[in-house]
Protein backbone atom coordinates (compact mmCIF):
# COMPACT_ATOMS: atom_id res chain seq x y z
CA UNK A 1 0.00 0.00 0.00
CA UNK A 2 1.20 3.49 -0.80
CA UNK A 3 0.50 6.16 1.84
CA UNK A 4 1.18 9.89 1.37
CA UNK A 5 1.52 12.36 4.24
CA UNK A 6 1.15 16.08 3.55
CA UNK A 7 4.17 17.37 5.45
CA UNK A 8 6.29 20.27 6.54
CA UNK A 9 9.61 18.44 6.43
CA UNK A 10 9.00 15.36 8.57
CA UNK A 11 5.98 16.73 10.44
CA UNK A 12 2.32 16.40 9.38
CA UNK A 13 1.20 19.65 7.74
CA UNK A 14 -1.82 21.49 9.16
CA UNK A 15 -3.28 22.03 5.68
CA UNK A 16 -2.94 19.57 2.79
CA UNK A 17 -2.58 22.01 -0.11
CA UNK A 18 -0.10 24.28 1.63
CA UNK A 19 2.35 21.58 2.69
CA UNK A 20 6.05 21.82 1.77
CA UNK A 21 6.34 18.19 0.68
CA UNK A 22 4.68 14.82 0.57
CA UNK A 23 6.31 11.96 2.41
CA UNK A 24 5.41 8.80 0.52
CA UNK A 25 5.57 5.47 2.34
CA UNK A 26 5.27 2.01 0.83
CA UNK A 27 3.97 -0.57 3.27
CA UNK A 28 3.58 -4.33 3.31
CA UNK A 29 2.42 -6.54 6.18
CA UNK A 30 1.78 -3.44 8.34
CA UNK A 31 5.41 -2.32 8.07
CA UNK A 32 7.03 0.54 6.13
CA UNK A 33 9.29 -0.95 3.47
CA UNK A 34 10.34 2.26 1.71
CA UNK A 35 9.95 6.00 2.02
CA UNK A 36 10.69 9.08 -0.04
CA UNK A 37 9.88 12.76 0.02
CA UNK A 38 8.73 14.80 -2.95
CA UNK A 39 8.24 18.58 -2.98
CA UNK A 40 4.71 19.94 -3.28
CA UNK A 41 4.46 20.79 -7.01
CA UNK A 42 2.00 23.60 -6.30
CA UNK A 43 -1.43 24.28 -4.87
CA UNK A 44 -3.91 24.47 -7.74
CA UNK A 45 -7.55 23.47 -7.25
CA UNK A 46 -8.00 19.79 -8.08
CA UNK A 47 -4.40 19.16 -9.07
CA UNK A 48 -2.83 17.56 -5.99
CA UNK A 49 -5.37 14.76 -5.44
CA UNK A 50 -4.96 13.67 -9.06
CA UNK A 51 -1.17 14.07 -8.90
CA UNK A 52 -1.00 11.76 -5.88
CA UNK A 53 -3.60 9.38 -7.30
CA UNK A 54 -1.62 9.05 -10.52
CA UNK A 55 1.38 8.06 -8.37
CA UNK A 56 -0.63 5.16 -6.96
CA UNK A 57 -1.31 6.66 -3.52
CA UNK A 58 -4.09 4.75 -1.73
CA UNK A 59 -4.20 6.76 1.54
CA UNK A 60 -3.57 10.46 2.21
CA UNK A 61 -2.87 11.72 5.73
CA UNK A 62 -3.00 15.43 6.61
CA UNK A 63 -3.87 17.81 9.40
CA UNK A 64 -6.71 19.46 7.47
CA UNK A 65 -7.98 19.50 3.90
CA UNK A 66 -10.43 21.40 1.76
CA UNK A 67 -13.72 19.80 0.80
CA UNK A 68 -12.92 19.87 -2.92
CA UNK A 69 -9.75 17.82 -2.42
CA UNK A 70 -11.64 15.36 -0.21
CA UNK A 71 -14.26 14.92 -2.96
CA UNK A 72 -11.63 14.19 -5.62
CA UNK A 73 -9.82 11.71 -3.36
CA UNK A 74 -13.18 10.01 -2.66
CA UNK A 75 -13.94 9.82 -6.40
CA UNK A 76 -10.57 8.11 -6.89
CA UNK A 77 -11.17 5.69 -3.98
CA UNK A 78 -8.27 7.14 -2.00
CA UNK A 79 -8.79 7.05 1.75
CA UNK A 80 -8.56 10.47 3.42
CA UNK A 81 -7.34 10.70 7.02
CA UNK A 82 -7.43 14.24 8.43
CA UNK A 83 -6.78 15.55 11.91
CA UNK A 84 -3.33 13.97 12.13
CA UNK A 85 -0.43 15.80 13.73
CA UNK A 86 3.16 15.24 14.80
CA UNK A 87 5.79 13.12 13.08
CA UNK A 88 4.76 11.92 9.60
CA UNK A 89 6.22 8.41 9.89
CA UNK A 90 4.71 7.98 13.36
CA UNK A 91 1.32 8.90 11.88
CA UNK A 92 1.77 6.24 9.20
CA UNK A 93 2.76 3.62 11.78
CA UNK A 94 -0.29 4.57 13.85
CA UNK A 95 -2.48 4.22 10.74
CA UNK A 96 -1.02 0.80 9.96
CA UNK A 97 -1.79 -0.35 13.52
CA UNK A 98 -5.39 0.85 13.07
CA UNK A 99 -4.95 3.57 15.69
CA UNK A 100 -5.12 6.69 13.48
CA UNK A 101 -8.69 7.70 12.74
CA UNK A 102 -9.87 10.64 10.67
CA UNK A 103 -11.39 13.49 12.68
CA UNK A 104 -13.15 14.95 9.65
CA UNK A 105 -11.13 18.18 9.86
CA UNK A 106 -12.30 19.57 6.52
CA UNK A 107 -11.62 23.22 5.74
CA UNK A 108 -14.67 24.63 3.96
CA UNK A 109 -13.37 28.14 3.29
CA UNK A 110 -9.93 28.68 1.82
CA UNK A 111 -9.94 32.21 3.18
CA UNK A 112 -9.25 30.55 6.54
CA UNK A 113 -6.79 27.94 5.29
CA UNK A 114 -4.10 29.13 7.70
CA UNK A 115 -6.41 28.20 10.58
CA UNK A 116 -7.18 24.66 9.37
CA UNK A 117 -5.02 23.04 12.00
CA UNK A 118 -7.21 24.73 14.62
CA UNK A 119 -10.29 22.79 13.49
CA UNK A 120 -9.13 19.51 14.99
Amino acid sequence: MKIAVASMGNMVAGHFGRCENFNIYESANNAVISEKSIPNPGHKPGFLPNFLGDMGVEVIIAGGMGGGAVEIFNERNIEVVVGAQGDAKAAVMSYLRGELKSTGSVCHEHAYADECDEHK
